[in-house]
């Protein structure tokens, strides 16, 4: 019995630890994006706002590994992320690119303990995300139209044009805010320029209502968007960043 709780002592809890995952199905959001339906045995669950570790090895033995923000809220029937493909990366293309159902990879999850959001936190909430930075906050909005609907809620998404747009048809449903940054779609009368103060002001719910903030993208994206907010005099404990760099994948 001594040797058994040693044991159970030693072994790393699931998040902790790689498990196998089967890819379940295979989504294109966008030509360059996909969602990826993912049957993990050991799925220990997670919250709004959490990544995964995935990690893909080569015939030869080479592995290389990225993480990547969990879009499925926590009591979906499968795990799922969404992934843009990067050209030159080493994880991403093959996800986003050639992963069919019945494939096999590598995850360690879930991550993170700061950039979430739970009904017991309240609201109101302001969401603003750049380019696949939308995945989390997607999440973190699915969460919140099935468990606390009545909370007051702002999407903002910014976008290169149509095509670079993930979840367009739902954000449609969901009254979102879009911002295309080069090429908006013909006939198109919303915003078509970068977040900047202006947006943000008319937008944003008022400084003094404390609305929980979070933004995430690219790593230029979030510092403007995080300063703006703050020079509109929004909290700095209440905005919460999450960035990536401009390589990898």
């Amino acid at each position: 019995m001594a040797g058994a709780a040693l044991l159970g002592r030693l072994t790393p809890p699931p998040a902790l630890r790689w498990q196998t995952a089967r890819v379940v199905s295979v989504r294109a959001e966008t030509p360059r994006a996909s969602t990826l339906a993912l049957d993990v045995p050991e799925w220990p669950g997670h919250r709004a706002g959490q990544h995964v570790d995935v990690r893909l090895t080569a015939e030869d033995g080479y592995r290389a590994q990225r993480s990547y923000s969990i879009a499925s809220p926590p009591l979906s029937s499968s795990l799922e992320i969404t992934v843009e493909r990067l050209e030159d990366g080493e994880v991403s293309p093959w996800l986003a690119g050639e992963a069919q159902a019945g494939d096999e990879l590598e995850l360690r999850g879930p991550i993170g303990g700061y950039f979430v959001w739970e009904p017991p936190r309240g609201g109101p909430l302001l969401l603003i995300a750049g380019g696949s930075g939308l995945v989390p906050l997607m999440c973190i909005d699915r969460v919140r139209r099935v468990a606390a609907p009545e909370l007051a809620s702002t999407l903002l998404v910014s976008a290169r044009d149509p095509e670079a747009l993930i979840y367009a048809e739902e954000l449609g449903e969901t009254g979102a805010v879009v911002t295309y940054t080069r090429e908006p779609p013909p006939g198109w009368s919303g915003y078509a320029r970068r977040v900047d103060r202006a947006m943000l002001a008319e937008v944003a719910p008022p400084p003094e209502r404390r609305p929980h903030c979070y933004v995430c993208g690219p790593t230029s994206f979030v510092e403007v968007v995080a300063e703006e907010l703050v020079a509109l005099g929004h909290h700095r404990a209440l905005i919460k960043t999450e960035r990536f760099g401009a390589t990898g994948g």
